[in-house]
């Protein structure tokens, strides 16, 4: 987000068709080297990567908040000048199409991605050895694929795609960033949906879809019918609970199923 927010506010004066993508090829390519660290600390030295990103997490929000304080502050204001117009993202049409939404080109683009990296994941041979390791990193190594280089690719190409989200949100929703007392949540939002969708593209692209109808419709009930927007939550959280526990479900299943298999043969 902030090396998008960077280019779009030091490079003003780049035709749209170059400024845009090039913000946009700035934030993926920062957020890729960012969760880089990450994948080298669990490939070089087997650190936890949860635990690293979230340590991280807190280093790029403060390196975040120091380079909009030096270089991007607007005078008087706790965040950056805006962005350029020619950086912008931001589709009126699609906006008005869609009820006056934050509707953006990157909305677009995150539907072309999800096939994109569907295809690299499951149509190509660097895409079958992330997964391979993903899944058994030992049985991986004993095929002959490098298992530390595929973990920091796995991790460079997340973060891009992370990247890629925050770009969309200066560019295409907030035009300026501010300088953040604390993390937004966006990605454990993004932790849930990925649940939600069972860490597949498309079902991402779904579960992202039914995510953000539930939280945007919470807060029209809200001032509409007066429910409270923690129902929503609530409901998020048990579908998210009842996805990750399907291997226990199966577990207290399994001996109903035997039993029928055995009833059957007989």
């Amino acid at each position: 987000m902030t090396a998008a927010t960077f280019v779009g506010v030091k490079f003003a004066g780049l035709p749209i068709y170059l400024h845009a993508p090039l913000a946009l090829l700035a934030g993926a390519l920062f957020g890729g080297l960012w969760a880089a660290i990450a994948g080298y600390l669990k490939a070089a030295r087997g650190v936890n990567e949860v635990i690293s990103s979230i340590m991280l997490n807190w280093i790029g929000l403060y390196l975040a908040n120091l380079i909009v304080r030096q270089f991007l502050l607007l005078k008087g204001e706790n965040r950056s000048v805006d962005i350029s117009e020619s950086a912008s993202i931001s589709l009126t049409w699609l906006s008005e199409l869609m009820g006056n939404s934050r509707v953006h080109m990157g909305t677009l683009i995150a539907i072309v991605m999800a096939v994109l990296f569907y295809i690299y994941m499951w149509k190509t041979k660097q895409g079958y050895e992330i997964r391979a390791v993903g899944y058994n990193p030992n049985a991986a190594e004993y095929a002959g694929m490098h298992v530390n280089r595929n973990i920091v690719k796995a991790m460079f190409i997340s973060g891009m795609l992370a990247g890629l989200g925050g770009a969309f949100q200066v560019l295409g929703v907030f035009q300026y960033q501010t300088v953040m007392s604390g993390s937004p949540g966006t990605g454990f939002d993004g932790i849930a949906v990925a649940l939600i969708g069972l860490n597949h593209p498309f079902g991402v692209l779904l579960g992202a879809v039914l995510f953000g109808t539930l939280t945007y419709g919470s807060a029209g009930m809200s001032f509409a019918a007066d429910v409270p927007p923690e129902i929503i939550r609530i409901v998020i959280g048990s579908i998210i609970f009842f996805i990750a526990a399907q291997g226990i479900v199966r577990w207290i299943l399994k001996p109903f199923y035997s039993k029928r298999k055995k009833e059957k043969v007989l």
